[in-house]
Parts: structure tokens; C-alpha cells; sequence
């Protein structure tokens, strides 16, 4: 197998959004992290949290926590957590959070603007709240909000039975990251029945084939959720993610396709997560790796 990069950087280049295109430009050809900045204060609103269908499926302008988490995902990817727009975000996290400290998946705003199926909008605390923490905590957060969103998550997972779908997902990112090591291996074990045998969860009510694999429940090599997936699952389905590359030069998602903006605009995104999925794994090597920079000019480049 091989990653053919100029195929996907083509790709990127004829159809991403303009924040992808200098998201990979930073990964690939070590540009200026600035760029990827820059693009992404264009979905930042005055509040401090993110809309304008930075995430693709609820495409409102006003502020939304799964923009706001696509945001964090971004300055993660180019090792800028600290960077203030995180602390704004925070801040206008904590004012919309409910009296028990998670928020609401899907704000009222959504509300008369294009948005998938599953992004309507809801009440009550919901399950990005458990991904929201996760990223603050990687980011070094000592907000307030924080301690009574992270209460939440906790117990939520020592409170509720079956956790599946992209709950699971969401869980496992902030077991990952919350800094209580031997409670959040407990926790992990104990969500372990809910692993398929080849490391896959379904999502219910998704498409045919929609499901969630060991590389989407497990991102990172080395944190305790990896515990729950075997190495021949995770080599699977990083083969998988390698086959998955398309004869465009893209990557796709198995969720619903409902609008054709929406469409593309996640393509993009999957593409260059992609690429630093394989990169984290050791089967592409990039010049800038998610979180830090190896410095390395763009023709030390290499393909598996």
C-alpha cells in the first residue's frame, strides 16, 4: 500500500475549505502556523465561541460548542492550545453551560439555518460536553468551568449504564485527557463491553455502514483508551485508513451526505485528519507533526 500525497494535496487544493488548505500547507511544506490562524478567526464570533459551519453540519453563524470543538481540534493539530481564542472560547463555554456544568450539544441558533438531521437543536447537557473537556485539559485550562464540566463527565460515566455511538467516542477523548490516571483506567474497563470484536461501535441510526473505528475511538498512541483495542486492530484499521484514500486524491466520511457544501467541506477536513492519523502511526512521514515541528524542508518528504 502507499499514500500517494500529491493526490491528496490536490485534492485539498481543488475543494477544502481555505482554513484545510493552510492547515495542510503547515503539515506538509512547514508554512506559517499564522495562516491557519488567521483562517480560522474568520469563524469567531465577538461572544468567543465559533460558528459559520466551521462544523460542517449545523451551519449557522452564531456560536455553537461543535464549532467551538472544531476550533480546539485545529489549534491542537498546529500545537496552539495556549493561544488565547481558546481561553475566549472557554469563557463563553462557561456562559452557556447548564446548572450542572455540561452544555448543550446543539444551541438554539441552529434553529432556521441548514443543519444534518442530528444536529437540531437540543436542550440539556449532551455529550460534546465530555470532548470539550478533554481538549481543555490538554490545553492546560485552570477555568472554573472547567472542575464542574469535568464533575459532569464523571458522573455521567459512573451513572449511566450503556454508553455507545459517539457518547463512547466523546468519553474515551476526556479519559484520555483528564488528569486522574488510575479513575480513568477504571473507567475505561468498564466501557469495554461496548467495543465491537473487530474495536468498532455502530452508531445508531446512521448510515448502512456507519460505524466508529479504533482510530476515531483511540486517537492518541499511548493513552489509556488504546488499552481496549488489540495491535492486529488497530494495524487493521490503520490499513483501512490507507485503502480509504479515493481515485481523487480524498478521503471521505461514512455519514450522511445531506447537502453538498456540507459534503465536501468534510472531505476536506477528513482528508488532512487522515494524513495526521497516518503520520501519528508511522506510516507517512510529514515535515510537521501534529502538536510540534520536526523542521524538515518539503523534499524530505516520503510515501510509505
Amino acid at each position: 500500500m502507499s499514500i500517494n500525497i500529491e493526490s491528496a494535496e490536490w485534492f485539498v487544493h481543488a475543494n477544502a475549505r481555505l482554513l484545510d488548505r493552510h492547515l495542510l500547507a503547515v503539515l506538509l511544506d512547514d508554512d506559517p502556523v499564522e495562516r491557519v490562524l488567521d483562517a480560522l478567526r474568520a469563524y469567531r464570533n465577538p461572544d468567543g465561541g465559533f460558528g459559520h459551519a466551521l462544523e460542517p453540519d449545523v451551519r449557522c453563524p452564531g456560536s455553537q460548542p461543535a464549532s467551538t470543538l472544531r476550533a480546539f481540534e485545529v489549534l491542537a493539530d498546529v500545537g496552539k492550545l495556549s493561544h488565547p481564542m481558546v481561553a475566549d472560547a472557554e469563557t463563553w463555554l462557561a456562559t452557556i453551560a447548564e446548572p450542572d456544568g455540561g452544555v448543550t450539544t446543539v444551541l438554539p441558533t441552529a434553529q432556521g439555518h441548514p443543519h444534518a438531521p442530528w444536529m437540531a437543536p437540543s436542550t440539556g447537557s449532551g455529550f460534546l460536553t465530555f470532548a470539550l473537556v478533554a481538549r481543555l485539559w490538554h490545553a492546560g485550562s485552570s477555568h472554573p468551568w472547567l472542575r464542574r464540566a469535568t464533575k459532569w463527565c464523571w458522573a455521567e460515566l459512573e451513572s449511566t449504564g450503556e454508553v455507545g455511538g459517539y457518547t463512547m467516542k466523546f468519553a474515551l477523548d476526556f479519559l484520555d485527557a483528564v488528569p486522574d490516571p488510575r479513575r480513568a483506567a477504571a473507567a475505561v474497563e468498564r466501557l469495554r463491553p461496548a467495543i465491537g470484536p473487530d474495536g468498532c461501535i455502530r452508531v445508531p441510526g446512521g448510515t448502512e455502514d456507519e460505524k466508529i473505528t479504533p482510530l476515531s475511538l483511540s486517537e492518541r498512541p499511548g493513552g489509556p483508551s488504546r488499552s481496549l483495542f488489540t495491535n492486529k486492530q488497530i494495524e487493521a484499521d490503520l490499513d483501512r485508513l490507507e485503502q480509504g484514500q479515493e481515485g481523487d486524491g480524498g478521503w471521505d466520511v461514512d455519514w450522511l451526505h445531506w447537502s453538498a457544501g456540507q459534503s465536501v467541506e468534510w472531505r476536506g477536513t477528513a482528508t488532512v485528519r487522515a494524513l495526521i492519523t497516518l503520520h501519528a502511526h508511522g506510516r507517512l512521514d510529514l515535515p510537521r507533526t501534529p502538536l510540534a515541528t520536526a523542521g524538515r524542508p518539503p523534499s524530505d518528504r516520503k510515501q510509505r
